[in-house]
């Protein structure tokens, strides 16, 4: 071999192949198995134990019931994708990546476990889904993703949990849009995180979150806990019918991709009648893919949604003609923090 080529017979013929290509292709390939690595982690509770002071494989076997054999060969891979640090013989140490699956208010221990379980079994339905355009989920579960979390409570809190996770760029949301004595109504504001953000940078705004009625109960905890209920009511129902009216600003965060082009339209126009004025907006907060040049983040979200809900992330292109139908115009636009937009959104006329 040199210069990273690797002489190969194929029947009669030698060819030449590429090392590094070769690898590159076992990268993308296991690159499950890494994610089912880190689940397992998670699921065990191997970082909080880690934090805790547990750090050989005796001592993490013993407190999570699994095989010590088993543990050791998944610390020793676990160490090699940077998520510990040091050897059975130094003892094993937390690093930035196990903090952050530490089970708290801000972890991602639930993202980890849904993308895991619910997620990972969708995602083997990939075929599926894209020779027919069709949820994963929905094959592999028997019926749509948010049919089964209405139907599931404690998978709805997990998702809940996973978007407020998700959340990497709710903290710049307040700068890219003056909430300044405005009434904001979040809708489908999942677990409750943005507008908390948004309601405890801004001291003399007011909220309502409106959502689907298996999505409130932690949604009132959450804003309970952090800006008061005297700030922020919590409101049950479905944005395809209506949306609280009289707000002066309306935000759509991340909410539209399970949805067809005629639903998005019926949405937008809710939201159009709700305003209180014209001076009222309507804030999307989404990743948007691109055909020339794609990225890699809003081109994977954008399958996962085909494999979870049969939804789709769209052109900026396509989400402004769905604005143009129901009268609206993008105002700007400003960049947000995970390859995220915010487009500004005013009534025409």
């Amino acid at each position: 071999m040199a210069g990273g080529l690797n002489v190969m017979k194929q029947g009669d013929k030698f060819v030449t192949a590429d090392v590094q290509v070769i690898r590159d292709v076992v990268d993308i390939i296991t690159g499950g198995w890494k994610a089912q690595a880190l689940y397992t982690a998670v699921k065990l509770g191997l970082p909080d134990q880690i934090e805790a002071g547990r750090t050989n494989c005796a001592e993490l076997a013993k407190a999570t019931g699994a095989n010590e054999k088993g543990i050791h060969r998944l610390m020793r891979l676990l160490v090699a994708m940077g998520v510990f640090e040091g050897s059975e013989s130094t003892g094993y140490r937390s690093t930035r990546i196990s903090v952050a699956l530490v089970e708290g208010p801000q972890s991602q221990r639930d993202m980890c476990l849904l993308y895991g379980e619910e997620f990972y079994s969708a995602w083997g339905h990939a075929h599926h889904a894209i020779s027919t355009a069709s949820s994963g989920f929905e094959a592999a579960y028997g019926q749509p993703l948010y049919d089964y979390l209405s139907q599931n409570p404690a998978l709805a809190r997990r998702f809940g949990h996973t978007l407020n996770a998700g959340s990497m760029f709710f903290h710049q949301v307040p700068e890219v849009f003056d909430f300044s004595g405005k009434k904001v109504v979040d809708v489908g504001g999942g677990g409750g995180h943005l507008l908390a953000t948004i309601l405890g940078a801004v001291s003399d705004a007011v909220g309502t979150l409106f959502d689907r009625e298996h999505m409130t109960p932690k949604a009132r905890e959450h804003l309970a806990a952090t800006v008061g209920l005297d700030r922020a009511q919590v409101v049950g129902g479905d944005m395809l019918t209506e949306v609280p009216e009289g707000g002066d600003v309306y935000i759509l965060c991340r909410v539209l991709a399970a949805h067809d082009d005629d639903a998005v339209v019926s949405v937008f126009e809710n939201c159009r009648r709700a305003m209180a004025d014209s001076e009222s907006r309507l804030l999307i907060l989404d990743r948007f893919v691109e055909d020339e040049n794609p990225t890699v983040l809003p081109s994977l979200w954008d399958l996962h949604l085909l494999v979870t809900t049969g939804g789709e992330h769209r052109t900026l292109n396509g989400i402004t003609a769905l604005l143009n139908r129901a009268g609206l115009d993008i105002e700007r636009t400003a960049d947000l923090p995970m390859e995220a937009t915010a487009l500004i959104v005013a009534p025409r006329g």
